[in-house]
């Protein structure tokens, strides 16, 4: 019985997926930092990068947060109160809260695609539960998975002109499917509140 109710534990209420791009590393520091580390949420950042390059992203994050900082791998567990972060060269899909990788990444019309491509699988994955933000970055990567959150009933957040590279967020906004449009402090203040109106 103790090992059904841990295993429950695990799961998070939310899945918050976190799309950036240029200028985006400081913005995914602000979040985390203002986060409590007991939401009972997940957190993925998806951020483009160098295929080839090796990923320092999770080592840079847990210096902002107490909660475990981890490259995201095939068959992994999503647990609440864990940070998570996308691997060079894929794509990151979600299957029964645990993560699906596709290697090697594909583009579209030589377009970033993996926050649509997540954000879209997160929305199928977690409905109502799922949050999708978008955070500083070139292009408009991350539009359409928040316009499959938003019909399947969670919330997207969009950053506001605080940006390094608003052309991501701006992109989402236009859209009409973004929910708030905040700074990344004030993005976590909120999502601190959807937590405590779940309980």
């Amino acid at each position: 019985m103790s090992e059904i109710i841990n295993k429950a534990n695990l799961i998070p209420n939310f899945i918050v997926g976190i799309g950036g791009s240029a200028g985006g590393l400081n913005a995914y520091r602000t979040l985390l930092g203002h986060l409590s580390s007991n939401t009972n949420m997940a957190f993925v950042f998806i951020a483009h990068m160098s295929p080839t390059n090796k990923s320092m992203l999770a080592e840079i994050l847990s210096g902002t947060t107490n909660m475990p900082v981890i490259q995201a791998s095939e068959g992994m567990l999503i647990q609440a109160n864990h940070v998570y972060v996308i691997p060079p060269n894929v794509n990151l899909f979600i299957e029964n809260y645990a993560f699906k990788v596709v290697t090697p990444r594909t583009l579209n019309k030589g377009r970033h695609m993996q926050v649509d491509y997540f954000l879209t699988s997160l929305a199928e994955a977690m409905g109502s539960r799922a949050i999708g933000i978008i955070l500083s970055g070139g292009d408009g990567d991350g539009t359409e998975g928040c316009k499959f959150i938003k019909d399947k009933g969670g919330k997207t957040f969009a950053q506001d002109l605080s940006a390094d590279d608003d052309s991501m967020p701006l992109h989402a906004q236009a859209s009409g499917c973004v929910d708030f449009v905040l700074s990344p402090d004030k993005i976590s203040d909120e999502l601190v509140q959807i937590a405590a109106r779940s309980i």
